[in-house]
């Protein structure tokens, strides 16, 4: 793989939530297409070094790249040139409960720089076709089963054509089957060249989809898998 094909490198890197060291000497590497599971308990890091993937955490010790973009030398005000680059994908959906479908995904690429409303509308209509829910598209997030809900959060993670997919607990909140079918969006998601990045304590994810996984445990990343 060239550094060009590399998405996401950590090195020597210890993960801070304000002054308590939650991870110490993460060193890991994503390429482009690849699957790859953080699995821990609830409490473990995986949470707090996604919020480093998306910089919402600083990084104070070690490196991280993520996009090409070096996040320790990455300031604030440029977060979005990131978050363009990545679609986030949370276990509570993060829905606006406010608007409709259309309004929510209209929002975010309204925030990204989009100008003309055919594009913007074509680009909706793209995303949610992907994810099967064209018919949805005017409806308000409460009318929506939980499954539905992460399907649209799938769709808004894919707004701007990102390069990666992290996903923190995304079936965290789902019944089996609902967690399968979203697994199942993930994976034709990944086989299209996107690197994916699912958090989880969910060990019979693993199951379904067997793939590269880093043990979150006593304050250590480790590949077993």
């Amino acid at each position: 793989m060239s550094a060009m094909d590399t998405i996401v490198k950590l090195e020597d890197l210890n993960v801070y939530q304000e002054d308590k060291l939650i991870l110490e000497q993460v060193n890991l590497s994503v390429e482009k297409g690849n699957f790859v599971y953080f699995i821990g308990k609830v409490g473990s890091g995986k949470s707090s070094l996604l919020k480093i993937l998306y910089a919402e955490l600083p990084v104070v010790e070690g490196n991280a790249q993520v996009c090409g973009i070096n996040l320790k030398t990455l300031k604030r005000n440029h977060r979005n040139k990131l978050r363009k680059k990545l679609g986030i994908i949370f276990q509570d959906f993060q829905l606006l409960t406010d608007r409709n479908i259309y309004e929510n995904l209209h929002f975010v690429l309204k925030a990204t720089g989009w100008k003309k409303k055919n594009d913007i509308d074509e680009r909706i209509n793209e995303v949610l076709e992907r994810v099967q829910l064209q018919d949805k598209i005017f409806s308000m997030p409460h009318q929506l089963s939980g499954g539905e809900q992460q399907r649209i959060a799938i769709a808004r993670a894919l707004l701007n054509n990102p390069d990666i997919i992290l996903a923190d607990e995304p079936t965290g909140n789902l019944d089996p089957e609902t967690s399968k079918e979203i697994l199942n969006i993930l994976t034709e998601i990944q086989q299209n060249g996107k690197a994916i990045i699912v958090a989880t304590h969910d060990y019979e994810l693993l199951k379904l989809h067997p793939s590269t996984t880093y043990r979150f445990e006593n304050k250590t990343v480790t590949l077993v898998s």
